[in-house]
């Protein structure tokens, strides 16, 4: 009994993750803003990118810390809500990007600036930023610190991008003033 048990455990296991599709499709079923958005959805305007190489992936994540910022493949395989949005750094002029949320309530929203395009985060080199704009350490932040309440409107909030500086981590100063943007 015990091992049919345990096989019943491995088959519904099995079966969840082959739903899972290709890591380029991951959250990006119902993730981009259509034109005229209404909602609900997060509009992130972007400051303080240290250049314009790469591209800009905003996630969506479950407001709890358990959740946030597990693997892609795990979140989907469960059914959680998770939601991805990639774009292409903009060469010039003000940057946004806009993610649906699967429904009014409370999420986790991260911002990767991944200059390389290699689709992971790299602590040399890219940057990052999380809604509320939470001082960063070298851990991951609380999700207590990057949720926000959506509504069933659009929600517009700034995100400041964070890169690696000296042995922190830290919005890019601004080459004229010294001081963060």
């Amino acid at each position: 009994m015990k091992y049919i048990l345990a096989l019943a455990i491995i088959a519904a296991s099995v079966s969840a993750h082959a739903n899972v599709p290709p890591k380029a499709e991951r959250g990006r079923h119902g993730a981009d803003c259509r034109a005229a958005e209404t909602g609900p959805a997060v509009s992130v305007n972007v400051i303080g990118l240290k250049d314009r190489r790469g591209k800009l992936i905003l996630e969506l994540y479950p407001d709890n810390d358990a959740d946030f910022l597990q693997s892609d493949k795990i979140l989907i395989a469960a059914g959680k809500p998770f939601r991805r949005v990639p774009m292409a750094v903009p060469s010039a002029g003000p940057v946004s990007i806009c993610i649906r949320a699967p429904g009014p309530g409370r999420y986790a929203l991260a911002l990767l600036h991944d200059r390389d395009e290699n689709g992971k985060f790299g602590l040399s080199g890219d940057g990052v930023g999380f809604a509320n704009n939470p001082k960063l350490g070298l851990r991951k932040p609380k999700v207590q610190t990057v949720s926000l309440a959506i509504g069933q409107g659009v929600r517009s909030i700034p995100i400041v991008m964070n890169y690696r500086q000296g042995i922190g981590v830290g919005p890019v100063k601004s080459q004229t003033t010294g001081r963060q943007p």
